[in-house]
C-alpha cells in the first residue's frame, strides 16, 4: 500500500499504457466557451485584470450589469453528439482523452452535489456531459478516458478567505475540491486525472497525498490509473505520475522521467475562440513535428481542442484530429509502443528523429522533408552489409542503401509522385539489423 508521502507515491510505477499510448487529444470546454473571445481565462482577464480588450468586448456586447454567472445558462451545448465525438477521438489516432471536467471558473461538467446551480446538470445544457462523452468513449472506441479537474477556483469566496489566511484555514479543500474529485473518480472511473491550478497553495493545503494514496490503493481505477504532477505548489516537474513541466513543453532532449507535452492547435488558447484567425492555427506539418519530437524524446503528446458553447468540434479541429490520425495509420508503428533509442535526432540530417520498436527490434528514422536529391544521409545508425534493411512504411519494396565508415549510410528513397507517396507529412524508414 501507498503512504501518504511523495516518497511513497513518487515510487508507484507508471502503468505500462501511458507509455504504450504515445498520443491523446485534451478537450476544454466550459462557460468560457460561450464568450469565446480571447482565451479561456475570460473571466479573470475581465473581472481580476481589467484587460482592456475584455472590457471593451463587454461594454460593446453586453448589457451593464452582465455577470459572468450570466453565461452559465448561455452553455447550452445543442449540438452535442457524444457519438459523433468519439468518431472523430477514434479517427485522429489518439489512445486517450482529457475532458476538463471543471476550470478554474469553478462550473462542473457534471451534476456535481459541491457545485450547486454553477454544474452542466443545473443549468446551461441540463445534462452529464461527463457522463455522456464516458459512454460514448468507452462503447465506440479503445481510448482510454481522463478528467482534468482545477484544484483552485478564481472567485470562490472560500478559496479567497483560505488564501487571506495564507492557506493556515482549509475551507475550500475540504468542502470543495477534494469533495469533486472523490465524486468524479467514483462516478466516472477516469484512467486519468489531469490536474491544475495550484492557486499558490501548497500540496498540503490541497491534501494532494491523501487523495493520491486513496486514488492508488482503495479507488476503482487503482491499477490503471495515471496523474500528473500539478498537486500544489513546489510539486510541478518533481512529484506525481508523469511530468508536464509547464504548458506546451517540449524539451528537445531525453528526459529520465515520463513526461507529456501539452498543447493546443489554437497558439493562443485552449478553448474555443470565436476571432481566431487561420494562421493562429498549427499546421497538420508543425502538429507532425511536435508528435515526432515529442515521442522520440520520451514523452507523450496531447494536443488540445477548444468545443463551441452548442458543442460542436469546429471543423478545422475536426480536420487537423482526422489529418493525424491518417498520419498514424501510416506511421504508427514508429510512434505506439515504441522506446527512444540512443539517439534521438540525427547528428547529420536535421529534422530526422529516431524512435525504437522494441517488439520488431526496428530502428524509425522518421524525417520531416523529402530530400530534393531523391537521397538521404543517415548520420547515427551503424548499418551491417548484408543484414540490414531499409523499408519506407507504407511502401512495398525495400530501399538500397550504402554505408559510410563506422556509422552513417545513404538511403536511396523511391522516385514517387506526390499521389505516391504514403503520407504527405513526415515519413518513416524503418531499419532492421543495426547495431
Amino acid at each position: 500500500r501507498y503512504e501518504p508521502t511523495w516518497g511513497s507515491l513518487d515510487a508507484r510505477p507508471l502503468p505500462a499504457w501511458f507509455d504504450e499510448a504515445k498520443f491523446g487529444v485534451f478537450i476544454h470546454w466550459g462557460v468560457f466557451s460561450v464568450p469565446s473571445f480571447g482565451s479561456e481565462w475570460f473571466w479573470w482577464y475581465w473581472q481580476k485584470e481589467k484587460r482592456e480588450p475584455y472590457v471593451k468586448f463587454m461594454e460593446a456586447n453586453y448589457p451593464p450589469g452582465f455577470s459572468y454567472e450570466d453565461f452559465g445558462p448561455l452553455f447550452t451545448a445543442e449540438f452535442f453528439d457524444p457519438n459523433q465525438w468519439a468518431d472523430i477521438l477514434k479517427a485522429s489516432g489518439a489512445k486517450y482523452v482529457v475532458l476538463t471536467s471543471k476550470h478554474h471558473e469553478g462550473f462542473t461538467l457534471w451534476g456535481s452535489k459541491y457545485s450547486w446551480n454553477w454544474n452542466a446538470v443545473d443549468m446551461g445544457p441540463k445534462r452529464d456531459l461527463v457522463a455522456e462523452l464516458a459512454a460514448s468513449v468507452r462503447n465506440r472506441t479503445e481510448l482510454h478516458f481522463g478528467l482534468y479537474h482545477s484544484l483552485f477556483e478564481w472567485f470562490n469566496p472560500l478559496f479567497l478567505e483560505d488564501a487571506a489566511n495564507v492557506f493556515k484555514t482549509r475551507k475550500f479543500p475540504t468542502s470543495k475540491s477534494l469533495p469533486e474529485l472523490y465524486e468524479i473518480v467514483t462516478s466516472y472511473h477516469p484512467e486519468i486525472i489531469w490536474s491544475d491550478g495550484n492557486g499558490n497553495a501548497p500540496d498540503t493545503y490541497w491534501n494532494s497525498t491523501g487523495f493520491l494514496a486513496w486514488l492508488y490503493n482503495d479507488s476503482p481505477v487503482r491499477d490503471s490509473v495515471v496523474t500528473n504532477d500539478r498537486w500544489g505548489v513546489g510539486s510541478i516537474c518533481t512529484h506525481g505520475g508523469f511530468y508536464t513541466c509547464s504548458d506546451r513543453y517540449n524539451p528537445g532532449h531525453l528526459l529520465p522521467h515520463k513526461w507529456e507535452n501539452c498543447m493546443t492547435i489554437d497558439r493562443r488558447s485552449w478553448g474555443y475562440r470565436r476571432d481566431a484567425q487561420l494562421s493562429d492555427y498549427l499546421t497538420i506539418e508543425e502538429l507532425v513535428k511536435q508528435l515526432v519530437e515529442t515521442v522520440s524524446c520520451g514523452g507523450n503528446l496531447l494536443m488540445n481542442i477548444g468545443p463551441t458553447h452548442d458543442g460542436r468540434i469546429a471543423v478545422i479541429f475536426e480536420e487537423r484530429l482526422r489529418q493525424m490520425g491518417a498520419w498514424l495509420e501510416v506511421n504508427g508503428e514508429a510512434i505506439y509502443g515504441t522506446k527512444p533509442w540512443r539517439a534521438q535526432n540525427d547528428s547529420v540530417t536535421q529534422e530526422v528523429w529516431y524512435t525504437f520498436s522494441p517488439k520488431e527490434g526496428t530502428v524509425n528514422a522518421i524525417f520531416l522533408n523529402w530530400p530534393v536529391s531523391g537521397t538521404l544521409e543517415l548520420g547515427e545508425p551503424q548499418a551491417k552489409l548484408g543484414e540490414t534493411q531499409v523499408k519506407l512504411a507504407g511502401y512495398k519494396e525495400l530501399l538500397k542503401w550504402v554505408a559510410l565508415g563506422e556509422k552513417g549510410l545513404v538511403i536511396a528513397l523511391p522516385q514517387l509522385t506526390p499521389k505516391q507517396l504514403p503520407c504527405q507529412w513526415g515519413w518513416t524508414l524503418q531499419l532492421t539489423a543495426i547495431n
